[in-house]
C-alpha cells in the first residue's frame, strides 16, 4: 500500500541533485610541485578581492568540449536503465585540453577565471590510479539513488493480463463458500476441478458397491451361487468386485446383463432408485460445471488486447492521456464499453491514511464516447481537465508520483455460429498502467490503411509511438496561460479601438 504514496524528495545532501564530476586524486609528485606554485600565485593575488560570481548548478552529466542542451525524458530514461552515474569517468582518455562543462551550461554565462583555468589545466595532466578510480565510481553506483529505486520491486494492484493481486485471507465464515457450491467448484483450479469431477463419480460408485455387497451377504446369495432353487436379491454377485461392476452399470445405464437386482427384495429396489437419483444430480451438476468452466468468457478476453504504454500529448488545444485498445477475432463484442480507475494512496488533511483509493477517469461518459463498437483499435482518450486528478500534474512531477491506472473493458460476447451457446456472458478484459508506462509528449502511430477495397489493420505497429511537441506543464498552467492570453489579447484590442476611433468634428 504505501508503493502509491507520493514520492519522497531526494536527499540532496547525500547525493546531490546534479552531482558533478569527482575530483581525480593526484599523485604525491604533482601535488608537492603544484603546492608551491599554488602558495606563490595565491600570496600574489593576496591583496585582489575575488569578484563573487555565481557558481554554475551541478548537474549529473558532463560532455567535454562546447555545452549541449539538456536532456529529453528519453536521455533520462535511458540513464535510469543504464544504472552507471553519468559523471563516473569513460575508461577511454579525455583529451588534454578537452574542458568539461555541465549539461545545461548554456543558460550559465561563461565566465574567466584564471585560477580555474590553472586548476583545470593542471588536473587534467595528472595520472590518476585506475584502481582507486573503479572502486570509488562502484561505491557512488550503489549509493545512486537511480540504482536503489531500480532495485525496489513495484507491487500491482492490477497485472498487465488482468490479475487483480489482492490475496483474501482471515475469512472466518467459510460456510458461505458451500452455500453456493456451484460457482465454488467453477472457480476452482482445473487440475483440482478434474480431481473433484471424478471423485464425484468413484465415490458414489464405491459407496453403493459397498452397499450392494453388504446386502448380498447379509441375505445369503453370496455363499448360494450356483443353487438353482435359491431366489436371490442381488443375482451374479460373489464379492465386492462384482458388487462395484454392478453400480457402475446400473449408475452409467449400462446393462450388460450378467448382474442385476431382482424383485425378491424390496431393499434392492430401493437402493437401485437412490442411486439413479444421485447419478443423475451429479451428471446435471458436474457436466453443468465443466461447460460453463470451459466456455467462461474469460477466455475470450484474451484475444482482447491493451497497448503497452499510455501517452500524453495534445488533442484539439487540449491535453489529453491516450491508450488504445484492440480486439483480435473476428466476432466482435456487443455493446462493449471502457472504465478507468485511478488506485492512488493519500492522507487526509485530519491525518487519516487511506490505502489504494480509487478514483474515476471519465472517458467520454456524459458524452457516450465510453461505448465503443470495437470493429477496429481504437485510442481511447481522457481529456485533462480541471475534473481531472491530472489538472495539477506536469511532465516533471510525474517522474515523482506513484499511482496507478486500471483500465476496465466490458462486452457481450457475439452470438455467431459455432459460439451461439456464449451469447449473453458479459467478458471483462483488465489491465494497468503506473506512472512509469505513461510517456509524455508522444502520440500512437496510425495501424489501418486502405486495401482492395478494405481496411487493412496492421497489428505488428499497435504499440508504436512517435514524439511530438507537447510542453512539459500542467494543463493547469496551460489553461492559465491561455486565459491570460486572451485577456492581454482583448485588452489590446479595445486599445487599438480606442486608437483608431474617429474624431468628432465641430459643427459650422
Amino acid at each position: 500500500m504505501l508503493a502509491y504514496l507520493p514520492r519522497p524528495p531526494t536527499d540532496t545532501s547525500r547525493y546531490g541533485t546534479f552531482p558533478q564530476k569527482p575530483d581525480l586524486p593526484a599523485a604525491p609528485g604533482a601535488l608537492v610541485e603544484d603546492g608551491g606554485k599554488q602558495a606563490a600565485a595565491t600570496s600574489a593575488k593576496r591583496g585582489t578581492p575575488m569578484p563573487n560570481y555565481p557558481s554554475a548548478p551541478r548537474h549529473s552529466g558532463f560532455v567535454p568540449g562546447e555545452p549541449s542542451l539538456p536532456p529529453s525524458r528519453g536521455s533520462l530514461t535511458t540513464q535510469h536503465h543504464r544504472g552507471r552515474p553519468s559523471w563516473c569517468p569513460p575508461p577511454a582518455p579525455q583529451e588534454p585540453g578537452a574542458r568539461l562543462y555541465p549539461l545545461h551550461a548554456l543558460s550559465v554565462a561563461n565566465i574567466p577565471n584564471s585560477s580555474r583555468s590553472k586548476t583545470s589545466a593542471r588536473s587534467s595532466t595528472i595520472p590518476t590510479p585506475e584502481g582507486l578510480q573503479s572502486r570509488r565510481c562502484k561505491l557512488l553506483e550503489e549509493d545512486s539513488p537511480t540504482v536503489q529505486a531500480g532495485k525496489r520491486q513495484r507491487q500491482r494492484y492490477v497485472t498487465k493480463v488482468g490479475k487483480c493481486q489482492v490475496n483474501l485471507g482471515n475469512i472466518q465464515d467459510k460456510k458461505r463458500f458451500l452455500s453456493d457450491i456451484f460457482t465454488t467448484i467453477v472457480d476452482l483450479k482445473y487440475r483440482w476441478f478434474l480431481f473433484v469431477f471424478m471423485m464425484c463419480y468413484i465415490i458414489t460408485w464405491v459407496v453403493f458397491g459397498f452397499i450392494y455387497f453388504l446386502d448380498a451377504w447379509v441375505r445369503g446369495d453370496i455363499g448360494h451361487q450356483g443353487d438353482p432353487e435359491w431366489e436371490a436379491c442381488i443375482e451374479n454377485v460373489d464379492g465386492f468386485v462384482s458388487a462395484l461392476l454392478l453400480s457402475v452399470e446400473s449408475q452409467r445405464t449400462i446393462g450388460y446383463g450378467t448382474r442385476m437386482v431382482t424383485a425378491n427384495c424390496a431393499e434392492g429396489v430401493i437402493l437401485l432408485i437412490a442411486q439413479s437419483i444421485v447419478g443423475s444430480m451429479i451428471d446435471a451438476m458436474m457436466v453443468g460445471c465443466m461447460f460453463v468452466k470451459i466456455s467462461r468468457p474469460k477466455k475470450r478476453a484474451q484475444t482482447l488486447i491493451f497497448s503497452k504504454n499510455c501517452v500524453i500529448s495534445r488533442r484539439d488545444e487540449k491535453l489529453c492521456l491516450m491508450f488504445r485498445v484492440g480486439d483480435l477475432r473476428e466476432s466482435h463484442m456487443v455493446d462493449a464499453k471502457i472504465r478507468a480507475k485511478l488506485i492512488k494512496s493519500r492522507q487526509t488533511a485530519e491525518g487519516e491514511f487511506i490505502p489504494l483509493e480509487q478514483s474515476e477517469l471519465n472517458l467520454g461518459y456524459d458524452t457516450g464516447e465510453d461505448r465503443l463498437f470495437l470493429v477496429e483499435p481504437q485510442i481511447i482518450c481522457h481529456v485533462i481537465n480541471h475534473h481531472s486528478p491530472f489538472w495539477d500534474m506536469s511532465a516533471e512531477s510525474l517522474r515523482r508520483e506513484q499511482f496507478e491506472i486500471i483500465i476496465i473493458l466490458e462486452g457481450i460476447v457475439e452470438a455467431t455460429g459455432n459460439r451461439c451457446l456464449a451469447a449473453g456472458m458479459t467478458c471483462q478484459a483488465r489491465t494497468s498502467y503506473t506512472e512509469d508506462e505513461i510517456l509524455w509528449g508522444y502520440r500512437f502511430e496510425p495501424c489501418m490503411s486502405l486495401e482492395k477495397g478494405a481496411f487493412q489493420v496492421d497489428y505488428s505497429r499497435f504499440e508504436m509511438t512517435f514524439e511530438v511537441q507537447t510542453p512539459a506543464a500542467s494543463a493547469k498552467e496551460l489553461h492559465e496561460l491561455k486565459e491570460l492570453e486572451q485577456q492581454e489579447h482583448s485588452t489590446l484590442s479595445l486599445y487599438w479601438d480606442h486608437l483608431l476611433q474617429p474624431c468628432a468634428l465641430p459643427g459650422p
